[in-house]
């Protein structure tokens, strides 16, 4: 992960996006105010929200489970392929 302020940044912005896109290199860029920001390559971001997904996913499913396992939970018939069976 590299740090790096916006003049510099702006200076050199092929340089960084080149480092985050061929080197999978994590860019935090400082401006003033604690206003920063983070440059990845798209395939990071991409990997990044994918966990994130699945991590929501997963706490869904043990509520879920929870939920069933308090004695929440309702049973249901299960319908099979053709209704007429």
């Amino acid at each position: 992960m590299l740090a790096v302020n916006y003049s510099t940044m702006r200076e050199k912005l092929k340089d960084y996006c080149d480092k985050a896109t061929d080197e999978n290199e994590t860019v935090i860029i400082t401006r003033k105010n604690e206003k920063n920001v983070v440059l990845m390559s798209l395939e990071q971001y991409n990997v990044l929200i994918k966990a994130i997904r699945n991590a929501e996913y997963l706490a869904k499913l043990d509520r879920a489970f929870d939920q069933l396992e308090n004695g929440r939970g309702q049973a249901h018939e299960l319908i099979g392929e053709n209704a007429d069976e």
